[in-house]
């Protein structure tokens, strides 16, 4: 018996499952008769955004992906690099997005879960997590109902699994009011002597599904994630799924021992679109065919039929190939460790997904139809840079109000006036800089014992790297070594020039590495777009995709997978689509050799000397690089929370020197010279000394080497212009002669002493000794920790 159908289906039929009528056309001419419902529901989440990269893989493929240290590259559950000493390391990031908008726990919680599994369906053990969170403004309610419910999903899941949430980021702009972003990174040590594949082999070898049972929730979750979200997106809660991170915990234990018996020819996790995914993508990989009876499938609900087997995202579950006469081994182990592990189907040798049901077929497709051989769109890119990115390059900061060395003229303040030390706390008090402790307090980022250097510590997180277990070919070295890894993005760079922006983001995240002392290896990487379909949306994604690419090459160190996270717009009442900012975060993992030798932002001792690498203070208004400025207050943080303004250019990228500031700290770092070092990232070097302070207690005496009377000069610009290449680090004096004839080796006049740690009050003077700034380290802590907590304090939606 079969349930193949000669029937089409209505148009609203076709639609309802995110297919276009074309793709439809294309699926009858690939089987020769119409689908029947499951098939439809299996090419509806298989031609999604989310699963096939339909518009955006063209624009993957210029990414570097093969170096001396990847392993495993773009293709797998997880990238993998080489760590030396016998440890390899897995990593990837992922995003939740829609499900976190419409159900904030859960999809936060299960995303945590998904990009763990990940990770360990390769033979790797989960050893930290960081994430990325975009939310919208937190003076609206929504906004704030929505962060407490995902950093509480995140703290669930992580903290009950048993794995460090060690680090991240979060920003806030009304750009994601109505679709706020959710993406999760995991690391870790690979355990088993192979890595695990996902690729099915060996005809007749037994096909298992392990884990959880399988029920209704999640159910078209990819096609769900592939579409802008509307005032009706509540209705959608079934396409979030549930997790239970207790019970992965036993997944994971399970899933390693299982493939240290060597019993396992191929893994694949059951992410989105679930069976049919892990099915397709096994199939399609190993060149072979599956074939697979519901009927033998553990549920946890009754009368389900085949289209919502295939569809369910039920959370826990994997499916393995498995040696032939090797299955009751592989049983035992799950059932030791009380998860479900059944034989559910077959490899066979025609390439196709037959899925078997009450005695028939119920659907059978070729794999390469669902997995390999998708819909491409070639995009027509805009000739020219949108009228939105030229109105805002057109911008020019004369615009701005008049300011002196006392401060700025502003018509909203009350005494028509602010002072830099005023407008230095209405920064500190902006949730994108203001300090996160509400949110990773709620972590548990010690966990496992392997956690150097905690959130908010330094600019990048940093793990002690070994193996939780005997890893084969692990030999330790005579020192300690460490990872660091960061997630980073200036999404507002990335609006206002996508090429430029991307560049920033990949420098940002090397930069930050560098500050611990870490050297950047390899990327992974998170795209969170609008709607490709509109030529403005395409533009910002080919335009970024383009700028981490030659980011990526300049800094060697390929992309070895991500994620690829689009249409995330909200459709307003009026069906309006208003598209998040061009998102697009950058993990990174780099290597510190010795961990004695690594530092935080935060100044260590009174009396050391302060220095600022990269563009110096004086250069913030004449160095170019191809006509753009690398330092601007384009796009910055106070011409946005100063003056209700996200235009201009952002800063440029240089990236000779970018390389040479960052090898410049790093080995300082290792030299044992450097004793703090802080990049200056949003808010420019006044923020970036202001958290040194506060993160240390102590304060600095700076002096900028600039006269108070030089009126041609904008001192916004000077103190809280944005760019890259600059990191603010600290020396002990017993190292400053040999340190400064290493910077004027090095970098040549790219450096300045500007001052030194003091007890506990930051003092900026001009050159002749006019005060700009000047304040006690515990009112900038005050304002700086106190902010986010109080806006979130305000009373939520019930």
């Amino acid at each position: 018996m079969t349930a193949f159908s000669t029937a089409p289906f209505s148009p609203a039929e076709i639609a309802s499952e995110g297919i276009k009528p074309e793709e439809y056309d294309d699926i009858v001419q690939r089987l020769g008769r119409h689908p029947n419902r499951a098939e439809l529901g299996m090419f509806g989440v298989m031609w999604s955004e989310h699963c096939c990269y339909k518009n955006s893989r063209p624009l993957l493929k210029q990414f570097p992906t093969e170096g001396p240290r990847v392993l495993v590259g773009p293709g797998e559950n997880a990238g993998i690099i080489d760590a030396g000493d016998g440890l390899r390391v897995a990593f990837k990031i992922e995003s939740h997005n829609h499900p976190s908008a419409v159900e904030p726990f859960q999809g936060a919680a299960t995303g945590v879960g998904g990009i763990l599994r990940d990770i360990f369906t390769m033979g790797a053990r989960p050893i930290a997590v960081l994430n990325s969170l975009r939310f919208g403004d937190l003076a609206d309610s929504r906004t704030r109902r929505l962060c407490q419910g995902v950093v509480s999903g995140i703290a669930h899941y992580g903290n009950c699994f048993g794995v460090p949430t060690v680090g991240g980021e979060v920003y806030f702009d009304a750009a994601y009011n109505g679709n706020p972003l959710v993406n999760a990174m995991a690391i870790g040590i690979m355990e088993t002597p192979d890595i695990v594949k996902s690729g099915a082999a060996g005809l007749g070898n037994p096909v298992l599904y392990v884990g959880s049972t399988t029920g209704r929730d999640g159910m078209g979750g990819a096609s769900f994630a592939s579409a802008e979200l509307t005032d009706e997106s509540e209705a959608d809660r079934p396409a979030v799924q549930v997790g239970d991170p207790f019970l992965e915990k036993s997944l994971v234990e399970a899933c390693l021992e299982a493939f240290k018996t060597g019993a396992i020819v191929a893994a694949q996790d059951m992410g989105a679109a679930g069976i049919t995914c892990s099915t397709a993508e096994m199939a399609a990989k190993g060149g072979v065919g599956i074939e697979l009876d519901l009927d033998l499938i553990p549920v946890r609900e009754t009368g389900m039929v085949p289209y919502e087997y295939l569809l369910s995202e039920s959370q826990e579950r994997m499916l393995f190939v498995v040696i032939a006469g090797r299955e009751a081994e592989v049983i035992d182990i799950f059932e030791r460790w009380g998860l479900h592990a059944v034989v559910a189907g077959t490899v066979i040798e025609k390439p196709i997904v037959r899925i078997l049901f009450k005695g028939g077929v119920a659907a059978e497709i070729p794999a390469l139809a669902l997995a390999e051989n998708t819909p491409i769109y070639h995009r027509e890119l805009l000739a020219t840079p949108p009228d939105y990115a030229q109105a805002a390059w057109a911008w020019a900061e004369n615009s701005l109000p008049d300011c002196t060395v006392a401060g700025i003229a502003l018509a909203q303040s009350a005494s028509g006036a602010m002072s830099w030390t005023e407008v230095l706390h209405q920064l500190l008090a902006q949730p994108t800089i203001a300090s996160k402790q509400w949110v990773y307090r709620q972590y548990d980022h010690q966990v496992q014992n392997n956690t150097v250097q905690r959130p908010g510590q330094g600019d990048a997180a940093v793990i002690r790297l070994r193996p939780l277990e005997a890893v084969p070919g692990y030999q330790p070295g005579a020192v300690q070594r460490g990872l660091a890894a960061t997630v980073d993005c200036n999404a507002r760079y990335v609006y206002l020039n996508p090429y430029e922006g991307a560049k920033a983001a990949v420098a940002e995240a090397a930069r930050n590495l560098s500050c611990v002392g870490a050297l950047p290896l390899a990327v992974t990487d998170n795209l969170n777009f609008g709607s490709p379909e509109k030529p403005i949306g395409y533009w910002q994604l080919a335009e970024a995709c383009r700028g981490l690419s030659d980011a990526c090459r300049e800094f060697e160190t390929p992309v070895t997978g991500g994620n690829v996270s689009l249409y995330n717009e909200t459709v307003d009442s009026q069906g309006n689509p208003q598209p998040i900012y061009p998102t697009p975060v950058v993990g990174m993992v780099g290597i510190i050799e010795d961990l004695r030798l690594t530092c935080g932002q935060g100044w260590r001792q009174t009396g050391d000397l302060i220095y600022l690498l990269g563009v110096p203070v004086e250069g913030a208004t004449t160095t170019v690089v191809e006509g753009l400025p690398l330092v601007t207050l384009g796009g910055s943080e106070y011409l946005a929370a100063v003056h209700g303004q996200a235009t201009g250019q952002p800063p440029a990228i240089d990236m000779v020197l970018e390389k040479r500031v960052q090898a410049v700290c790093r080995h300082g770092i290792a030299q044992g010279w450097v004793q703090s070092a802080h990049d200056c990232a949003e808010g420019g070097l006044t923020v970036a000394l202001a958290e040194s302070c506060i993160s240390s207690g102590h304060g600095a005496a700076v002096q900028l080497p600039l006269d108070a009377n030089l009126t041609q000069q904008r001192w916004d610009r000077l103190l809280f212009g944005e760019g890259g290449a600059r990191i603010v680090v600290s020396i002990a004096p017993e190292h400053q002669a040999e340190w400064e004839t290493y910077l004027n080796a090095q970098l040549a006049e790219s450096w300045q002493r500007l001052g030194t740690v003091q007890a506990d009050r930051l003092a900026i003077v001009s050159q002749d000794s006019q005060s700009i700034i000047a304040d006690a380290v515990d009112r900038l802590a005050q304002t700086w920790h106190s902010a986010i907590e109080q806006r979130l304090a305000a009373t939520t939606e019930a």
